[in-house]
């Protein structure tokens, strides 16, 4: 097993170094979220810090990059309050990727990348079509992480968009049916496939073992 100290890692080639890290963290949530801004003027952005917070109230966050990297999104989402995010099928993972471009603020990604926006329910953001699992939520809080200039963005889910073969009988969501793909690094997306799924774990009972 190679053993790497962070002073050889600071020594290392710029992208090399970036690409060793942004992988270390191993396999990510990766989704698109939908936006417009107060003229209706739409966003699509790619993002792979996607972290469920809590259930109950049913919260979810994602870090956004530096303004100076990424401000469209953010920028949005604090003028209306409200946003998509979509899951990402194998089928369209290029057109996902490509959203991390960086467009200027008028040009919209829907349609420079050839995604489909759509409206649900009345819902002011943009979902996209092209995606099995989506769910709109609003702002809840964006919070500073000054050691690097990014910002954690939490949101509260509002509603949930996906076809209902996929639920489980007791609530839990088989991504993999759905083909949703997950990623690593920031260029490399994967397939998923279940390996075991438990039940809840005590410290006197064995573990059991649930039907996927």
């Amino acid at each position: 097993m190679k053993s790497i100290d962070i002073s050889e890692i600071k020594e290392w080639e710029r992208f090399y170094r970036a690409n060793f890290i942004n992988s270390l963290t191993g396999f990510k949530s990766v989704g698109l979220i939908g936006t417009a801004n107060k003229n209706n003027q739409t966003n699509l952005g790619i993002f792979s810090s996607v972290v469920h917070i809590g259930s109950d109230p049913a919260l979810i966050g994602y870090i956004n990059r530096p303004l100076k990297a990424a401000p469209h999104t953010l920028s949005n989402i604090e003028s209306t309050g409200v946003y998509t995010m979509n899951h990402i099928q194998e089928n369209f993972i290029d057109k996902a990727h490509q959203t991390s471009a960086k467009y200027a603020e008028e040009i919209s990604e829907f349609d420079s990348v050839g995604l489909t926006p759509e409206y649900i329910n009345e819902f002011r953001a943009p979902f996209v079509k092209e995606s099995i699992v989506k769910y709109a939520l609003s702002l809840e809080s964006i919070i500073p992480i000054t050691l690097n200039d990014t910002f954690l963005v939490i949101g509260k889910v509002i509603s949930v968009h996906l076809p209902s073969s996929i639920i489980g009988e007791d609530g839990f969501i088989k991504l993999d049916e759905a083909g949703s793909v997950c990623s690593n690094g920031v260029d490399a997306y994967y397939k998923t496939k279940v390996c075991n799924r438990f039940g809840y774990a005590k410290p006197d009972q064995p573990l059991k073992t649930i039907p996927s």
